[in-house]
């Protein structure tokens, strides 16, 4: 039986594209950072049309399209159809597979989501902070038929919107997560069931647990699990996170948990 659709999801998360904080702070700086912008924008959602690129970015149309036209010049990116729209070029897959060679925590531990997803039957996802935004940079799907499919790689999110996105900001220094608090909150029109107080009652329950639980807050009948990614030293590399059904994650929350910080001890390497 193929997967199942998920219920519809509400506001601004239905769109296709969705203004990036990051991109849109990067398209106000000089001729470099607008190019920046264009690059992060399609990591989310390529390929895309000009008029995607312009809104997502905030770049008027005239610069958007002479940014689009060097980069495609370049082989940054590649145009096709009609109306033209524009994706990733040899050059950028080529520092892909250039990145791909470097120590990353996506090829660490990417056998460990296997292995979960294989475990517990849902979507795995592995997410990464980028400024103020969770980026997903790994997602590993299980063999249950109702599957979380509104994240996916390149998908990015206000940090603290959704359970993996909450994690990373929850594990962040107090200090700091209450500036990047106050830059999510800007951008919660598009999530109508979270608030501030909601968010950070996660920072209490994760302080308290060490993990985030997210149930029914983002789409309907959805919920996720949470558990930082810390190195030996201190560092945070990531977020694992576990979706499916609210009533699957919510029942065996315990278990799945036990299972992620199992398979970290195990990715993770010795002090």
């Amino acid at each position: 039986m193929p997967p199942a659709n998920l219920p519809q999801r509400q506001g601004a998360a239905m769109r296709k594209t969705i203004s990036s904080p990051t991109a849109m702070r990067l398209a106000k700086g000089n001729a470099i950072s607008k190019a920046c912008a264009v690059l992060s924008t399609l990591s989310t959602a390529a390929p895309l049309r000009l008029n995607e690129i312009a809104d997502a970015t905030g770049l008027n149309r005239v610069t958007a399209l002479r940014i689009l036209d060097d980069l495609t010049e370049a082989g940054f990116l590649i145009r096709s159809g009609s109306p033209p729209r524009y994706d990733f070029g040899t050059e950028v897959h080529a520092l892909a597979a250039a990145a791909a060679r470097s120590q990353n925590p996506r090829d660490m531990l990417r056998p460990a989501l296997l292995r979960l997803a294989a475990f517990c039957g849902d979507t795995v996802l592995l997410s990464v902070r980028s400024g103020a935004e969770s980026v997903c940079i790994e997602r590993v799907t299980g063999d249950f038929p109702i599957r979380a499919n509104y994240l996916h790689v390149g998908s990015r999110r206000p940090l603290g919107v959704g359970a993996g996105s909450m994690t990373l900001l929850a594990a962040l220094p107090p200090a700091e997560r209450e500036v990047f608090l106050d830059m999510t909150c800007q951008h919660l029109a598009a999530y109508p069931r979270l608030s501030r107080d909601r968010l950070k009652a996660h920072f209490q329950h994760y302080d308290a647990h060490g993990f985030v639980g997210m149930y029914d807050q983002i789409v309907d009948m959805m919920g996720a699990i949470g558990i930082p990614v810390i190195a030996p030293h201190g560092q945070l590399l990531g977020a694992i996170s576990i979706v499916g059904l609210t009533d699957r994650i919510r029942g065996r929350e315990a278990a799945l948990i036990a299972a992620v910080k199992a398979e970290i001890r195990q990715a993770l390497p010795p002090v």
